[in-house]
Parts: C-alpha cells; structure tokens; sequence
C-alpha cells in the first residue's frame, strides 16, 4: 500500500522482515507461517504494481525472504521446544517444593506461625535452606536449617535432614532424643551418597540446623542448635538473641565432636515473638558490602504480627540489597497465643 504513494526509486520491502521478527520472538510456529505467507503476498503484490516482478532486483528479494521466513519458522519451532522443556522444568521443580518443603499451618497448637522463603536462583522455586513442622502430642516441633552450599544442587542434602526429622518428630518423646537420632540418621544418609563416584566425601557435606520444641502448657520453648544463627525472641518491645552456648557441630559432621545433646530453655510467654532465620537474611549486603542488621532493625518491629512482621522484613531486605539476593533465605515468625490450648480429650469407648 505504501508502494501506491512512492515514488519508483523508493522501496520499503526490507520492512516486511519485522513483523516475521516480532512474532519470531513472541509467537508461535502458526503465526510465524502466517506472517510469513502474507510477507511473500505482499511482495508480489508490490512487484506486480510496479510491473517489477519478474526484475532480478524483486526475484532476488523474494527469494531471500522466502529463505529468512524458512529460518525463522525453524528457530521459532526450536524456541517452542525450549519453552515446553522448560515448563516441564518448572512443574517438576513446583512438584519437588510441595513434597520436600510443605507449607507451614497458620498456626499449630498455641502458636501462630508465618514464613518465608527465597530461592537464590532465580528460576528456582527451592534452593538450599529448608524448614518443616510436626505437631505431636502436646507439642509443637519445627526445625529450620541450610545446606552446604546453595540452590538446587543442596537439594538431596534437604531431603535427608527433612525425611528424617519428620519420621523422628513422632517417635522420640524428648528433644534430646529426637537430635541424636536426626544427627545419627543426616550421617548416614550423607555418607552413603558420597565418595570418590561424587567427588565429595561426606566431611565436605553438611547442614547447619535449628531444632525447637514448643509444649502446649508451659510457657518455655526449647532449642537445640546445630552451628545454625541464634534465633531472636521479641519480649516487652526489645530482641534478646536465643544463644546456645555449647551448639553441636552441623548435621553430618557428628563424628567430629562428642555431643550429649543437651537443648537449652528459654521462656516464651503468651505475647512474645520468635523469629528463626537462615544466614541468607543475616548476611544479605548492600551496596557498600555491609550486612544486614537484622537485630537493629527488629526494634522498630516488635508489635508487628506475624505476617506483617514476615512482609515487612522481606521488603526491607530488598529495599536494603537493592533487590539482589546471593543465597537462599528462609524466615519464620512464631507468637505464642494468649489463649490457653485446651487438651484434648479422647472419646472413651463404651461396652453395650
């Protein structure tokens, strides 16, 4: 059409390369031979207007858009297949999330919870930090923790560590006894899946862990600390780091230090707020390199419910590393209720 209005020496057919570009990168193969077809049409149209077609300059031009529109399609189709294998990525990546990292109850016994959590790869919808809850009689359990290393390559480390707490969780009466029986169970499982075949051996592999046990009745919490950060508890408007002064070494380097896997116990009243964290929050930077203060700015938080608390430090993360994350981060907020859990009371059978 524009060929109507201009004079002979001027030609536009060149232009009829972009439409087949566009769509090359945003359509699909039916489009692109759509378009294609339509480009070839117009360039006869435009030939035989001028009573050009049969000219060496219009064969030559048809000819090369003939063979530009047969790349594109091939390319586009290519892009197609990517594009599919990569959804089938995604699902399986979605799938693996909801077996290994199951989302946590908004609450569970007299606490209320809320989480986080932020893979470093960007694709990735799970990286090398990971968190679980079991609810046991009268009590609450949670572990957080964060593998060697980061992304999907920690992902065998976390099913150990995950797999093992959530069938020990149940069987074990007291803290002491379920850490022992995770620390001795995350050692075998690393130790049978390294070696010289995978060019780790198992002291090169392990996971920094944080277990907690939250009864039902008493107003105390406590914590069992596998080199993981401190968690810091919320009381009266001022953050009290939860320190333990004698932690075990990581999970799967057991073998490296006699522990008797002694918790430790802190008060944790109705009212007060837990947060358990990965170094990912701790050592986010900025762009001077320095870390975040996660203690410093908690302060200014300290009424904050869970899931305002969550929301708020994950947006001032971001603001804080300009929206850049180099590890994995995981985050849960934990408020014990002011209201006491009523126990449970079994239906006693009766003999007709």
């Amino acid at each position: 059409m524009a060929d109507l209005f201009l004079p002979p020496d001027i030609h536009l057919a060149y232009l009829l390369v972009v439409p087949l570009a566009l769509s090359t990168a945003f359509g699909d193969t039916r489009r692109t031979a759509a378009l294609a077809a339509l480009a070839v049409a117009a360039l006869i149209a435009a030939g035989a207007e001028r009573h050009a077609l049969t000219t060496e300059n219009v064969l030559v031009q048809l000819l090369s858009l003939v063979l530009f529109s047969l790349l594109l399609l091939i390319v586009t189709r290519v892009r197609e297949q990517q594009q599919r294998q990569l959804a089938g990525a995604r699902r399986v990546s979605e799938a693996t999330q909801a077996v290994l990292m199951r989302p946590l109850p908004r609450r569970s016994g007299p606490v209320y919870l809320a989480s986080t959590y932020v893979a470093a790869e960007a694709e990735a919808r799970i990286g090398g930090d990971l968190y679980a809850l079991v609810r046991t009689a009268g009590a609450t359990r949670l572990i957080i923790g964060d593998a060697r290393g980061k992304g999907l390559d920690a992902i065998g480390d976390i099913q150990a560590v995950l797999g093992a707490f959530r069938f020990g969780a149940n069987q074990y009466c007291t803290l002491s006894d379920l850490v022992a029986a995770l620390d001795r169970s995350v050692r075998w499982d690393l130790a049978q899946t390294s070696g010289p075949e995978t060019a780790e051996w198992p002291g090169e592999r392990f996971v920094t862990a944080a277990v907690l046990e939250i009864p039902d009745h008493e107003p105390r919490a406590r914590l069992f600390s596998f080199g993981h950060v401190p968690p810091l508890l919320l009381h009266d408007g001022t953050v009290v780091p939860i320190d333990v002064r004698d932690p075990a070494p990581p999970l799967g380097l057991g073998a490296l230090a006699e522990s008797s896997h002694t918790p430790v116990t802190f008060r944790f009243t109705p009212g007060d707020r837990l947060l358990l964290y990965t170094d990912g929050v701790s050592e986010t930077r900025n762009e001077q390199g320095a870390f975040y203060p996660l203690a410093e700015r908690l302060t200014a938080w300290t009424e904050q419910r869970p899931e305002r608390l969550v929301q708020t430090i994950r947006e001032d993360l971001r603001e804080f590393s300009g929206g850049y994350h180099a590890d994995d981060m995981a985050l849960i907020v934990l408020e014990r209720d002011e209201s006491p859990v009523r126990p449970r009371v079994l239906p006693t059978s009766r003999r007709l």
